[in-house]
């Protein structure tokens, strides 16, 4: 396969291919284990890519989930399978090991997990540093193009690395003991598992928003409503799902209102669990929101009978049935139900009344696809977990070669949860790594 033969200057331990946070990760791990001669491999100029841009520039490194029971209910596809590897490295094992590194983590209201800085680059420069004082040897600009088992054992690479000279690239030969794949949803990672034996799930968006077209709230952009209801039917007449395959989900949560359709924490849980099933689809299907968060027909009205009894002679645009209600939101359901805002709660009729609280529990939209900014989040699919010993990361149709990170067929929802798979899987790796060569 390879051109010539790699050099004896030129064999490592371990190799990882791929600078993102399960790549760094595994290296560390290895390397904190006692592992010399590791080698970490980045395609670009800077690592860690992900991370940097993560969390609006923040990072948001893990989440407060603190028992692997509940932790697995976070990931679309994993679960149950992923509760072998928390019960050894989970979040709250993610949050000592940084703050062991030198980085503390904050935890927010809503159970997210920043850096105390509030900004990523304090991650990276926390993983940077433990590679360094760990031994690890970074290298950019360096992609791993092919690798090859060797019949006595471990993996000759080929390697391509840019030169400094704009356009100057030079291919070598590498030899390493172990490899793990720590590539992320480059289709280059998922070719070098196939060409290794392993399997695919084919990979589908995860993680996006939704597009109405027309979208009748377009003038509500920028909207923010929480907690809203969230119901998702596939099409009655589309093409017929995968066995076991659902064709409705259920999210609740906060919701915002975008130029194109919605956005916000509840849609992007909502199609991270239907993935497939709406990629099957054609991203068709009908989307109904609860705004009331939840709220009975009785407890709904026994609200607008408080606003008739107290708020009589205000106008309805200015006395919203409860505070925390969108004004501009609840001005719209009004219209569109044909009411007047102008109008005395006292001078409201009952018909109308009912009409808007039907309004509030239920609205029905057309999704017809997926937001402008649906693929800049996660991927589902890759290596079907079945093929990979859960315990170390190792593949169980190579020995030697681990597979780590979104190159599986893993996504969690958004809140931390991909990153600790990463965290997870890099540290299992590493570990198992070590552990074989001590």
């Amino acid at each position: 396969m390879f051109s010539s033969a790699p050099s004896p200057g030129e064999a490592w331990n371990l190799v990882v291919a791929g600078g993102g946070p399960a790549g760094f990760m595994a290296a560390i791990a290895a390397a904190e284990a006692g592992l010399a001669r590791v080698l970490l491999l980045e395609s670009t100029p800077e690592p860690l890519g992900k991370v940097l841009i993560s969390g609006g520039g923040r990072c948001n490194v893990t989440h407060a989930c603190w028992d692997p029971r509940e932790l697995v209910g976070h990931y679309p596809r994993g679960g149950r399978a992923l509760r072998g590897p928390f019960s050894r490295f989970a979040a709250g094992d993610a949050v000592a090991w940084f703050d062991d590194h030198g980085l503390e983590l904050v935890e927010e209201a809503d159970g997210r997990l920043f850096p105390r800085s509030n900004r990523s680059s304090s991650v990276i420069q926390a993983l940077r540093q433990a590679a360094l004082r760990a031994g690890v040897e970074l290298r950019t600009h360096t992609a791993l193009l092919a690798a090859e088992p060797i019949s006595a054992g471990g993996f000759a690479l080929q390697v391509r690395r840019a030169a400094a000279a704009v356009g100057q690239r030079q291919e070598q030969c590498l030899q390493t003991v172990r490899l793990v794949l720590a590539t992320g949803s480059h289709p280059s990672g998922r070719r070098l598992a196939q060409s290794l034996g392993h399997g695919l799930v084919p990979t589908v968006p995860s993680l996006f928003t939704l597009a109405l077209r027309p979208n009748p709230l377009q003038a509500l952009a920028g909207v923010s409503q929480n907690p809203v209801g969230l119901e998702l039917e596939l099409p009655p007449d589309a093409v017929p799902l995968p066995p076991g395959c659902p064709s409705r989900f259920r999210q609740e949560g906060p919701l915002l209102i975008t130029h194109w359709g919605f956005s916000g924490p509840a849609v992007l849980r909502l199609t991270a669990f239907g993935a497939r099933a709406l990629h099957h689809v054609g991203y068709r299907a009908c989307l109904r929101l609860d705004w009331s968060g939840g709220r009975s027909q009785a407890e709904l009205e026994e609200l607008f009978a408080v606003c008739r009894r107290d708020h009589a002679r205000r106008q309805l645009a200015t006395a919203r049935p409860w505070r925390e209600l969108s004004r501009r939101l609840w001005l719209h359901l009004l219209e569109q139900q044909g009411v007047d805002p102008q109008s005395r709660w006292a001078d409201w009729p009952g018909r109308q009344q009912r009409a808007v609280i039907a309004a509030l529990r239920a609205c029905t939209y057309a999704v017809a696809g997926r937001g402008p900014f649906g693929e800049e989040f996660v991927t589902a699919g890759g290596v079907p977990l079945g093929e990979v010993n859960l315990a170390t990361m190792e593949s169980r149709r190579l020995p030697g070669l681990h597979l780590v990170g979104e190159l599986l067929d893993v996504d969690g929802i958004t809140g931390g949860f991909n990153f600790q798979h990463c965290w997870t899987s890099g540290w299992l790796a590493g570990q198992a790594a070590s552990a074989a060569l001590a």
